[in-house]
């Protein structure tokens, strides 16, 4: 089956999503909003690559979990960030009534950093999740079968804008705090 992805740089819905959190996020802004860009639409093509559809709903959900999957960078200030994600998105849901979500994009946030194939309940959204975070989150060295031509698209369109190197720095500094808890985020 042959697949035309199109990259997007402007989702209303991202878009609405992220405005609450934009002085939250500062300067770092522009990099995350274009790694949620990417990893959203990374996830989404990893499941139209396999020639299945991703459902409004899921897209939806996927965007959620993506504006606020490491939120917690920058409301608690730590590396250790999958958890502190987790209430604002929470919030979220239960504030749009979408309550019924909950179970989903929490795992989503809370399992994106698993080293290994997530399994488990809602196991195939929260696995493709995990893996459209990782072709972002590896600078794309990981691609799912993705097109090299629609992964090129979408780092020219969506730049990094710094994303890694900040990572790298905030990395840098809590792993001088914290020596013997290098990758907090990480999961086995």
């Amino acid at each position: 089956m042959s697949t035309s992805f199109k990259v997007e740089t402007h989702i209303p819905f991202l878009e609405e999503l992220f405005a609450p959190w934009r002085n939250v996020i500062g300067d770092d802004y522009q990099g995350y909003r274009n790694h949620v860009y990417r990893m959203v639409q990374f996830t989404w093509a990893i499941k139209e690559a396999r020639g299945e559809i991703v459902s409004e709903d899921d897209k939806k959900k996927i965007m959620i979990a993506g504006v606020f999957h490491d939120i917690g960078i920058w409301i608690k200030g730590t590396l250790d960030y999958l958890e502190p994600s987790v209430p604002p998105a929470m919030q979220y849901l239960q504030d749009q009534q979408l309550h019924h979500w909950k179970d989903e994009v929490r795992l989503m946030i809370t399992e994106h950093h698993k080293l290994r194939e997530y399994k488990g309940e809602h196991q195939d959204i929260v696995e493709l999740f995990r893996k459209g975070d990782l072709v972002d989150f590896s600078l794309t060295a990981l691609k799912f079968n993705l097109p090299k031509s629609f992964i090129k698209e979408m780092k020219n369109d969506l730049p990094n804008a710094g994303f890694h190197m900040g990572l790298l720095s905030k990395g840098f500094k809590w792993f001088l705090r914290n020596p013997f808890n290098p990758v907090p985020m990480m999961k086995w």
